[in-house]
């Protein structure tokens, strides 16, 4: 059995294919991927929109599973259109919105027609989830529990919209939803409007699809906060991976960030 990695940006893809123990055929997308994944397969560079190359090369090469991990800029997708090759252009026109669930989604069940099998990541990155219970640094102060409860609910809320996976909130209000900007912008975009002490929070769709856009977590979550002078940051338990796991919390101890795995 070949399995196929379709690998945009960040550790995710680089984590999966060092745990694969069996033949692994890599597409990696140009301006996203890592030229470290090299070292874990056979690798083709494509762009994202060379649609019709993608899926001729997985053919050739024998795949019969992929796996689709790692950011692929969402304004890449929706303003560079007429750069699309003709399949990804017929793809795209049909879709009924194109926020990310849907166009992953919808990738997903193209690629199915074509007879790939789409396989949960999961028991490749168990590891990598954040257990119920995970802590830095403790928090004491009640009102930022209360905060947390607050920014958590709605996080869950707005990840179901397929708005965004974070809600940064302080004292009871909200200050900024992720949009199209992502996670690290929004963050600061927080801290430039309410300052520091902020509560960044990141949940899961309800009934999460573990084979695509799972919420993630690193050191440059922690480097985004720092600047921004935010407090806190709460994330669903079972439904979050966190990269570089002991690096991340020795960060977030020198930098005085309380992190927390939330249940919902």
């Amino acid at each position: 059995m070949k399995i196929g990695l379709i690998a945009g940006w960040g550790e995710l893809p680089l984590t999966f294919a060092k745990n694969v123990n069996q033949d692994l055929v890599i597409v990696a997308i140009k301006s996203s991927a890592d030229k470290e994944i090299e070292k874990y397969g056979k690798t083709y560079w494509f762009s994202f929109t060379e649609a019709q190359k993608i899926i001729d090369t997985l053919k050739k090469e024998g795949v019969n599973k992929l796996v689709m991990l790692g950011r692929i800029d969402h304004k890449s997708i929706l303003f560079h259109f007429y750069k699309f090759d003709e399949r990804a252009k017929k793809f795209l026109t049909s879709l009924k919105d194109r926020r990310a669930k849907s166009i992953l989604h919808s990738i997903i069940e193209e690629l199915e027609k074509e007879g790939f099998e789409f396989i949960d990541p999961t028991p490749y990155l168990s590891s990598l989830l954040v257990e119920e219970g995970f802590l830095v640094n403790p928090i004491e102060d009640q009102n930022l529990k209360k905060d947390i409860q607050f920014g958590m609910k709605l996080a869950k809320e707005v990840a179901e919209l397929d708005i965004g996976q974070t809600v940064v909130v302080k004292d009871g209000v909200v200050i900024a939803v992720e949009g199209i900007e992502g996670t690290d912008k929004c963050i600061l975009r927080a801290g430039e409007l309410a300052g520091e002490g902020t509560i960044v929070c990141k949940a899961a769709r309800k009934n999460q699809d573990m084979r695509y856009d799972v919420p993630v977590i690193g050191t440059l979550t922690l480097e985004s906060m720092k600047k921004a002078k935010a407090k806190v940051l709460a994330v669903e338990s079972g439904k979050t991976y966190l990269l570089e796991r002991e690096k991340f919390i020795k960060k977030a101890k020198d930098y005085g960030i309380s992190v927390v795995g939330v249940k919902l």
